[in-house]
């Protein structure tokens, strides 16, 4: 009942891979939707706490997690997609003034997102 906090497995990586997104509005919106399951928690009532499992309880801090997580994913997701795009748009205006080499090796290395593969 008295959860209102969740620190996040491998936060560093996640962190990592908000700070390289190229837009600000990108990195303002994940880190609010990082920090809203605090909000979330202290107004969501425990739920059936005999019935942890059930995550179909109708409610609970469980099942909000579960809905928050799925949240922030579906949005780095959708963040890494846009930063990709962006990039392969800058590789193809550049490779008309720069050896495709330079490009790949020495200026999009550089701009990629880190690898956000994280621990088991």
């Amino acid at each position: 009942k008295k959860l209102v906090h969740v620190d996040l497995v491998e936060e560093a990586v996640l962190r990592n891979t908000i700070n390289a997104l190229l837009l600000e509005e990108w990195k303002n919106d994940m880190n609010a939707e990082i920090n809203s399951i605090d909000q979330i928690l202290s107004d969501t009532p425990a739920g059936d706490t005999n019935n942890f499992f059930d995550v179909d309880d109708g409610g609970g801090k469980a099942r909000a997690i579960q809905r928050w997580i799925r949240a922030v994913l579906r949005k780095i997701i959708q963040y890494k997609a846009q930063h990709r795009s962006y990039l392969n748009e800058a590789a193809t205006a550049l490779q008309s003034y720069l050896p495709n080499d330079i490009v790949c090796n020495n200026i999009l290395s550089f701009l990629e997102l880190p690898n956000m593969n994280m621990q088991r």
